[in-house]
């Protein structure tokens, strides 16, 4: 007799992945904000935090989120801010139809997603452009080198190539997923010029940016060069690497 196999488990509208290193001092209200928003917006929905080798109290502050259903807590080693977005998008795409992605840090709101998502049908990305964004001279001029590299090596249709919140539909994210090395810089910066390449369908909205608050930046000054060189050779071997 043949064995009735238990219905496979039906797919989420969405899930948020938030990747999360040493936000002690406000991860608790972050989460706070991106849970009550979402349950007003979506019917049903899975946050992905991923705590990225924290060394200060950030696992202690995630404690009370670990038994809502609705969010799903990882714990790594830490491995820098690329490698754990990609591991969050991976386990995304097991369970949703739409995969958005907003770090941790609360430079930008959560009051402004509902605009994105009302809009979603229509695209297959849309990007929060970080509006009043103030940086220092370098990141500056980094910014302006990875947004002139991916219309460059990609195709214009990106204005702010590695914003931290994104909505991306599922079926476009798994087509490009399995050509980013784990160990990808900025990975967000390949998505946005492979989006751009394909012509997909791109919306652009700005979200209102502020700076950082409490804690510090993951990236400390002296490694920024550094890290920006790394991010530009990994863009350029994934953009020859994907060339149709």
């Amino acid at each position: 007799m043949a064995q009735h196999q238990p219905p496979a488990p039906a797919r989420l509208p969405l899930a948020v992945v938030m990747p999360v290193y040493n936000e002690e001092a406000c991860i608790a209200q972050v989460m706070a904000d991106w849970l009550g928003m979402l349950e007003g917006v979506v019917a049903d929905f899975r946050l992905i935090v991923l705590n990225d080798g924290s060394r200060d109290g950030t696992a202690a502050a995630l404690a009370p989120f670990r038994a809502d259903p609705r969010v799903e807590v990882i714990d790594k080693p830490n491995s820098g801010h690329g490698p754990t977005i990609l591991i969050g998008y991976r386990r995304a795409l097991e369970l949703a139809d739409w995969v958005f992605q907003v770090d941790s840090d609360d430079e930008m709101p959560a009051t402004h997603f509902p605009r994105l998502w009302e809009r979603r049908d229509g695209y297959d990305l849309l990007l929060g452009i970080r509006a009043g964004r103030e940086q220092g001279l370098g990141r500056r001029l980094i910014s302006s080198v990875s947004r002139a590299s991916v219309r460059l090596l990609f195709g214009h249709g990106v204005a702010d190539v590695n914003s931290p919140y994104r909505l991306m539909r599922a079926a476009a994210l798994a087509e490009f997923l399995p050509f980013i090395p784990a160990d990808t810089f900025a990975p967000n910066v390949v998505l946005s010029g492979l989006f751009a390449r394909r012509r997909l369908r791109i919306d652009q909205l700005p979200v209102p940016h502020r700076g950082r608050r409490t804690g510090t930046a993951s990236i400390v000054r002296w490694r920024l060069w550094k890290s920006a060189a790394r991010a530009f050779v990994q863009t350029l071997r994934l953009a020859l690497r994907t060339r149709a």
